[in-house]
C-alpha cells in the first residue's frame, strides 16, 4: 500500500510516497500535487480516561469504545488511564485494558499499556479525581503490574516517603510523572533525582509558580525535559502554554479525555463520579474542571493556532510522547516504524482526511 503527499519523516518534510504494510517500508521522494495532504505520524496519547461515552474503569467493552472513538480523531496509540479508585475497581480496569492491548480489533487505536493516574495522590490536590487516594504500597502496585503493562504512573512525591515507590517504578522501566501534588520546589527536585521524569497535565492540580515558592510548576519549568499538557485552551491559558514551550524542550500534549469526548453535552461517568459536558468542557457538579472532551486532531489545530509550525505541533502529539515511554517505533514515519499515519488537509484548517493504524485505514463513519 502507499500514500502520496507531504510526508513528515523523522528527518523532516519529504514530498513523495510512503509504502507500507503493517510497518513503513520505504519513503520515496517525488513530485506531489499542491492539493496533496500532509502525512503526519499517528498521534500517541498517554492520558486517556475515556471517550465515546465510555469510561475505561468499566472494563474491556469500554476500553474498545474509547479506542475506536479516538482512532477516528487521529490517535493511533494510547494509554487508557484509570482514575484513582478502590483496589477492586482498579483491577477491573487493568484487566480490560490488558485484553484490548493483547487483541487490537478493526477500527481501534493500539492500546500500548496503562497509565495509572494515582491512586498515590495528595488528598488535597485531587482535582476531579474520585476520593480514593492511597498510601504507596509496592505489593499493591505489583498486583496491578501483573494484570496489565503499566507504562506510566502519576503520583504526588510528598506521599511517597523516601521515594520508595518512585525508585521501584523507575527500576522497572515505568515512567513516573509528578501530578496532583502539593510538593514544594525542593521536594519536586528531590523526586526528579530519585527517578521521576515528567509532569502530569502541567499547571493543573499542582503547586503553582511563585517567585519565592516556585512549587511543582517552577521545578518543571526549571528542570523538566518532558512534561504533559492539555492544550484545550481551557485547562491552561495560551500564555502559560507558550512559557512552557520555551522552557521544556520535549513538552508534549495529551487529551485527558473523559467519556464525554466525542459526545454531545450531558452527563458521563468518571470512575465513581459523574461529570457534565457543557460547551466543549467537562465539569464536576461544583464546577471543577474534570478532564476534557479534547481530541488529538483538535489539539493539533489548537497548537498551530498558537503559532507552532505544523511539524513542531505534530511531533508534540506523536514523537515526543512516544519517546517519553520508550516507544521508538511509534510516533514517527521512518523505515520499520509502525505504519501509523494521520492525513490532514493543509488548505482546509487541517481537517482530518485519513487515519491509518498499523496499516489499517480507519472508517470515519464507524
Amino acid at each position: 500500500m502507499e500514500l502520496t503527499g507531504h510526508i513528515l519523516t523523522s528527518e523532516g518534510w519529504v514530498d513523495g510516497t510512503v509504502t507500507y504494510g503493517t510497518t513503513v517500508e520505504r519513503i520515496l521522494p517525488g513530485p506531489v500535487s499542491s492539493t496533496a495532504p500532509a502525512i503526519l505520524p499517528g498521534f500517541v496519547d498517554l492520558h486517556v480516561p475515556g471517550g465515546g461515552g465510555a469510561d475505561v474503569m468499566s472494563g474491556e467493552a469500554a476500553v474498545r469504545t474509547c479506542a475506536r472513538m479516538h482512532a477516528r480523531h487521529g490517535t493511533t496509540a494510547l494509554l487508557p488511564t484509570p482514575v484513582t479508585a478502590p483496589p477492586d475497581d482498579l483491577m477491573v480496569a487493568a484487566a480490560g485494558i490488558a485484553i484490548v492491548a493483547a487483541d487490537r480489533r478493526k477500527g481501534e487505536a493500539r492500546v500500548i499499556g496503562a497509565h495509572l493516574e494515582g491512586p498515590y495522590l495528595n488528598p488535597d490536590r485531587l482535582g476531579a479525581q474520585p476520593p480514593f487516594p492511597q498510601t504507596p504500597d509496592l505489593a499493591a502496585i505489583d498486583r496491578v503490574r501483573a494484570a496489565v503493562a503499566v507504562r506510566l504512573v502519576t503520583l504526588a512525591p510528598e506521599v511517597d516517603t523516601g521515594h520508595v515507590l518512585i525508585r521501584h517504578l523507575a527500576a522497572n522501566g515505568i515512567a513516573v510523572q509528578i501530578g496532583h501534588s502539593g510538593a514544594s520546589y525542593e521536594e519536586t527536585c528531590a523526586a526528579l533525582e530519585a527517578g521521576a521524569s515528567g509532569f502530569t497535565h502541567l499547571f493543573n492540580a499542582m503547586t503553582p509558580l511563585h517567585h519565592r515558592a516556585p512549587g511543582v510548576v517552577g521545578a518543571a519549568l526549571a528542570h523538566a525535559k518532558f512534561a504533559a499538557l492539555i492544550p484545550d485552551l481551557v485547562h491552561v491559558h495560551a500564555g502559560a502554554i507558550r512559557a512552557a514551550l520555551r522552557a521544556i524542550p520535549n513538552l508534549f500534549c495529551v487529551t485527558d479525555a473523559t467519556a464525554a469526548a466525542g459526545m454531545p453535552d450531558g452527563a458521563y461517568p468518571l470512575g465513581r463520579y459523574t461529570v457534565h459536558k457543557e460547551g466543549g468542557s467537562v465539569f464536576l457538579d461544583d464546577g471543577t474542571l474534570a478532564g476534557s472532551a479534547l481530541t488529538m486532531d483538535q489539539a493539533l489545530r489548537n497548537l498551530v493556532g498558537l503559532g507552532l509550525d505544523l511539524a513542531d505541533a505534530s511531533r508534540r502529539l506523536s514523537t515526543f510522547p512516544a519517546d517519553y515511554i520508550g516507544e521508538t517505533m511509534r510516533g514517527r514515519i521512518a523505515p520499520d516504524a509502525s505504519a501509523d499515519f494521520v492525513l490532514v488537509d493543509i488548505e482546509r484548517d487541517l481537517a482530518l482526511t485519513g487515519v491509518i493504524v498499523e496499516g489499517e485505514s480507519i472508517d470515519f463513519s464507524a
